[in-house]
């Protein structure tokens, strides 16, 4: 195990019935929020009654900045912006899944920066200051709600970029699994791939050989989030089942399970953000295409990593590291489309033609976020894999 720091801030309030304490919560950082929200779902939940009922019982103005779109995009945060500096805006409060969170991050940081938003994601300004955040999740998917990064969609040049900064933690996040029992059930598969993704990265980039207390603990929110997902699927008002799938989402990106690992990476993201920028596939849907291509990629230089995986969350028991890891690979697949998410680029209408501008498109971001060890030819052979076999 390496040494680390792990410092989270975040305040959690999790539980039924739990939103009525945005009020208090947001009184404390100002006394007008700007409330960014998605396209509508929210008011068709009772989560925007609820909350905005809330915010006014503590005497809050609200500025509303519906609109976010899934890959959230950067005329939309421009726009918050913009809005955010004329009404005076004190803090952001993001009512949603993980693309409203994240445009409630942007529009935090870009509204008192003397520069473009769109700066911080390309690495040429640093954040120094933000407003206050406060979130509401009502998808289990991203752990933005207790993580310190944000992924926004530049539409103008087809990139979709993400970046972090201890300034982006949230103040407070209200998790009541009440409001994700309406998310239908693409969405609900989309967020557990996407949460599971979280923890495969880094189980599957980290160098050091002995981390037998974080493997363990990634292993289990992988077999949680996979439980939790059948259940919510099989019967998507189960309190329970929701609770669980919600709290693996957060735990699986809240930098606990990275702690200790040393240097890690996000090359599954890296590629799908391409596929997400290019073709506006929905994020956990792009990551079930990637997650098997990038292990077959893998399994010729560490087949023992992906073998120990399977012993774990699939009882694959002991063999030939090679033949367990090609065990491995085909059972999360099959998992994958169990749960009716696809598995190949032609299931997202995607021809094996657009590889070589897919990957061009991915180089830019694997050199923002130093993963110096996916060139162009790298990236167009994880590509190929997502084909199938």
């Amino acid at each position: 195990m390496q040494n680390f720091v792990f410092h989270n801030p975040v305040k959690i309030i999790f539980g039924r019935d739990t939103i009525a304490a945005i009020g208090p919560e947001s009184a404390e950082l100002g006394s007008t929020a700007l409330l960014v929200y998605g396209m509508g779902s929210v008011k068709k939940n009772g989560v925007y009654d609820q909350v905005t009922a809330s915010l006014r019982k503590a005497g809050i103005t609200i500025v509303e900045h519906p609109g976010v779109q899934p890959n959230p995009r950067l005329s939309h945060v421009r726009t918050g912006i913009d809005m955010a500096r004329k009404e005076g805006v004190e803090l952001i409060i993001a009512v949603g899944g993980g693309s409203v969170i994240d445009t409630g991050k942007a529009i935090s940081a870009g509204a008192v920066a003397a520069h473009d938003v769109w700066k911080f994601f390309t690495g040429k300004k640093s954040i120094r200051k933000t407003l206050p955040l406060i979130t509401v999740p009502t998808l289990a998917a991203a752990g933005s709600e207790m993580n310190s990064g944000m992924v926004i969609t530049n539409e103008e040049t087809a990139e979709k970029f993400g970046t972090g900064n201890r300034l982006l933690y949230p103040r407070t996040s209200i998790l009541d699994p009440q409001t994700t029992c309406s998310v239908p059930k693409n969405h609900t598969a989309y967020g557990a791939v996407d949460a599971i993704a979280h923890v495969l990265e880094f189980y599957m980039t980290t160098r050091d050989p002995h981390t037998p207390v974080q493997d363990r603990l990634m292993e289990g929110l992988i077999i949680n989030a996979m439980d939790g997902c059948e259940r919510c699927l099989a019967a998507p008002q189960d309190y329970d089942a929701r609770a669980d799938l919600m709290w693996t989402a957060t735990l699986a990106l809240n930098g606990l399970t990275a702690a200790g690992l040393g240097r890690v990476g996000f090359p599954m993201h890296m590629i799908e953000h391409s596929l997400s920028a290019l073709y506006d596939v929905p994020h956990g849907a792009g990551l079930a295409v990637i997650i098997p291509a990038w292990l077959r990629w893998r399994r010729q230089v560490d087949p023992q990593r992906i073998s120990a995986l399977g012993r774990r969350i699939f009882d694959t028991g002991r063999g030939d590291p090679g033949d367990q890891a090609d065990l491995v690979i085909r059972k999360l697949t099959n998992w994958f489309g169990k749960i009716d998410c696809p598995t190949t680029l032609a299931e997202l209408d995607i021809p094996s033609s657009a590889i070589p501008a897919i990957a061009a498109n991915a180089l830019r971001l694997a050199g923002i976020w130093r993963l110096r060890e996916y060139d162009n030819k790298t990236i167009e052979t994880i590509l190929y894999l997502s084909q199938g076999q």
